[in-house]
């Protein structure tokens, strides 16, 4: 069995494993019990009540992070070449059509967002299998498929993410680092709650939003209250 560090051990002692924490309780606290030397990200995870199986309840979107989530996104922009300089005036990384391409199909996938025009998308098509493990695939869902290249790189890089229910209905995303104030972590969970929310499928029955925790890359797991959210 693994030993537990003693750093560790002296932050578990700090939650409280049958309680529920308010949002801002639970934020505050996430910061607390960090363990890390670095910036570490503070992650939310979200347990939904539906079968990601159903396509109408296979929830997917994207939200802009109000105090963004303190990390610079690389972006790649796949478009036509009249949308080129819009593109990187609005700081895209990568920009191009088949040149792009041709590096991908060679492995480079060092980028964080995929964004391409409508116009493109059956080129990039040919290098789905490559991007779409990697949840890299552009999509009209999170805003990634668009005609306004320039607007969505915009978004991007100022704290928008995308997320999408996993197989076990568990929506996982980034909301922030734990050098944010508690206050900034909080308005941030709350914007992609009320994302959730928004796109609570129609044939989703009982109970839509479970359990909501937060943890830190190198905290425990805190349980927060789904009846403080607003």
């Amino acid at each position: 069995m693994a030993k537990v560090p003693k750093k560790r051990k002296a932050v578990e002692g700090k939650v409280d494993r049958t309680k529920l924490y308010t949002i801002s309780e639970a934020m505050s606290l996430v910061k607390e019990v960090n363990t890390a030397k670095f910036d570490a990200s503070v992650d939310i995870h979200v347990r939904l009540g539906v079968d990601p199986r159903k396509p109408d309840q296979s929830i997917r979107g994207s939200v802009a992070m109000p105090h963004g989530i303190g990390k610079v996104k690389r972006v790649a922009v796949f478009c036509t070449p009249d949308k080129e300089e819009e593109a990187k005036a609005a700081g895209a990384d990568y920009v191009g059509l088949d040149e792009l391409i041709s590096k991908v199909q060679e492995g480079w996938t060092d980028v964080d967002v995929v964004i391409a025009m409508p116009q493109v998308m059956a080129q990039v098509g040919r290098i789905g299998r490559i991007l779409g493990p990697r949840g890299l695939m552009p999509n009209p869902k999170t805003g990634t498929v668009t005609q306004d290249v320039a607007a969505a790189v915009a978004d991007v890089k100022g704290g928008k993410i995308s997320f999408r229910v996993d197989k076990h209905g568990i929506v996982h995303a980034s909301i922030g680092r734990v050098s944010f104030a508690p206050e900034k972590l909080t308005d941030n969970a709350n914007e992609l709650l009320s994302a959730l929310q928004r796109l609570k499928p129609s044939s989703a029955k009982g109970t839509y939003i479970k359990s909501v925790s937060v943890a830190s890359t190198m905290s425990p797991g805190i349980k927060v209250d789904t009846k403080t959210i607003r």
